[in-house]
């Protein structure tokens, strides 16, 4: 039988298995030994794919990313005033998130302990601060409250956002869920922030 699993394992359902075991061990908890064991397949068959369980984490962490930073390559991020687009931006966001969810929830949880955590964070930095200007260009056209503390708010954007990996249990196939959670943290977000006019 590990002979049948092995020729059908592929290096996307082994990443699957990876996330989410490192999702609940923590990456510094999974050995290579919890890896084969979760997987049913060898240690070597997993060496046959990758490196080891960094070249895994690295994979997933991408992923995670690479969907977010295609979000700011969309041309609805990049068009019209500030506001606009970064409220499709949040909301392309939190769409990700749900997408893919149990790779967005390992890359928030990477805390920088190997070069590719470091790697993560980074990118994760240069994320936020990119939507961060985008807010801070909505407040400078006058588009958000000027009451309204816009370093605060943009973390408290990010907060909410990011909660949803704690909390958010996707079903398959509900794309109307979808909408309504991406739907409901923008009105949240921005019915608060912006100016009214």
């Amino acid at each position: 039988m590990t002979t049948a699993r092995r020729d059908t394992y592929t290096p996307e359902t082994l990443l699957s298995v990876a996330v989410r075991v490192f999702n609940e061990r923590g990456y510094d908890g999974t050995s290579m030994e919890h890896l084969s064991k979760a997987a049913g397949i060898s240690k070597s068959s997993i060496y046959h794919h990758v490196a080891g369980k960094e070249e895994l984490l690295r994979r997933a962490v991408s992923r995670a990313l690479d969907g977010l930073f295609a979000v700011l390559d969309e041309p609805p991020a990049g068009r019209g005033r500030a506001v606009e687009r970064v409220e499709y931006v949040t909301r392309r966001t939190v769409e990700v998130l749900v997408d893919e969810l149990p790779y967005v929830t390992l890359l928030l949880r990477v805390r920088g302990n190997t070069r590719t955590e470091r790697w993560a964070l980074e990118r994760r930095r240069e994320f936020d601060h990119r939507v961060a200007e985008l807010m801070k260009a909505a407040a400078a056209d006058g588009d958000l409250r000027s009451d309204v503390d816009i370093k605060i708010a943009t973390r408290l954007l990010f907060g909410m956002v990011n909660s949803l990996v704690e909390w958010y249990r996707p079903q398959p196939g509900d794309d109307a869920g979808r909408r309504q959670v991406a739907d409901t943290v923008v009105r949240l977000a921005f019915d608060g922030l912006r100016t009214g006019h």
